[in-house]
């Protein structure tokens, strides 16, 4: 039977706690039937107890972050005989430990980034890296303490910087909720006959074209990238794409696209060049399955642009 997970990431005293205590006392949520199990990765200000939800609610603590392991989790869950789990992680930990750790058959079914829009920016300008690991995979980001003066514009950019699926809410100090509206234009025109990616706007344009293929399947595109060849690959086919940096150094990595058609060109890895070409999903051994693959209709050599590594 699968176990249904409900993540909850954010900084010490960004309200993880108060934000499960509502949701447990939702009865849409917790419906007295179910038996649930809060594990709490943190201790904070406020404290969570079985007793202010129902005898069908189990709450334990895991203390290091070494604890995060699938014998431990399946421990707990029979101990309690939970139906449904509810995590509070610690912030400090990365989310890479707790999914890997994850058995087979326990599915995070919701993850929300619980942040104070007063500190965010403290912990983003401090330790970007860990703030792009709890957006990365969330799919929502409430911002609580919001107030008249809160500049939600920079809250809304620290977050699509990072993902254009997560929705995003803004809490205020009465409890009001207000959902984000505001609009994401794209730097290029995703309708025009070809669509001409700028070297600024490369990181842009790889991660929104992943994200959201269906939109640029079959359309024309044209950008420079260093080319990577492979043995995976047939003989003229190669990769393209850019080193891209998400949040810091640590995390620079190659991003592209298998291309077929090197024209005239003898092409070799770390070649610069500007490709014009047609987008498709088809399957590739590179990716071990489907994947965008561009046809190439026109290749020339191209100089390296002035920043070489592609941010957002």
């Amino acid at each position: 039977m699968d176990i249904p997970i409900y993540l909850f990431t954010g900084f010490l005293e960004a309200g993880k706690t108060s934000f499960i205590k509502e949701t447990m006392n939702d009865e849409n949520f917790n419906d007295k039937k179910r038996k649930y199990l809060i594990i709490q990765c943190e201790e904070g200000e406020e404290e969570l107890l079985p007793e202010d939800f129902g005898d069908n609610v189990s709450v334990c603590r895991f203390e290091r972050e070494d604890d995060i392991v699938a014998e431990r989790l399946i421990a707990r869950q029979k101990r309690a005989k939970a139906d449904v789990i509810i995590i509070e992680y610690n912030g400090m930990w990365t989310l890479d430990k707790l999914y890997n750790a994850l058995p087979d058959n326990f599915l995070v079914y919701q993850e929300i980034l619980v942040a104070d829009s007063t500190t965010i920016g403290a912990y983003n300008a401090n330790m970007r890296q860990l703030v792009v690991d709890k957006l990365t995979s969330c799919e929502m980001a409430v911002f609580n303490r919001v107030t008249e003066s809160t500049d939600k514009m920079a809250l809304h950019k620290l977050v699509r910087g990072v993902s254009r699926k997560a929705n995003i809410c803004y809490e205020s100090v009465d409890g009001e909720i207000e959902f984000d509206d505001i609009q994401d234009p794209l730097p290029f025109d995703i309708n025009a006959p070809v669509i001409n990616i700028e070297d600024d706007d490369f990181a842009i344009f790889y991660r929104d074209m992943t994200e959201e293929f269906p939109k640029y399947n079959g359309k024309t595109v044209r950008f420079k990238g260093i080319v990577a060849t492979d043995s995976k690959l047939p003989r003229s086919s190669f990769a393209i794409g850019r080193h891209i940096m998400t949040c810091c150094e640590a995390d620079i990595a190659y991003r592209g696209v298998v291309a077929n058609g090197m024209g005239q060109l003898k092409l070799k890895t770390r070649d610069w060049v500007i490709v014009e070409g047609t987008l498709s999903e088809e399957y590739s051994d590179l990716y071990q399955g489907e994947g965008p693959v561009l046809t190439v209709k026109k290749i020339e050599r191209a100089e390296k642009p002035k920043v070489e590594v592609a941010t957002f």
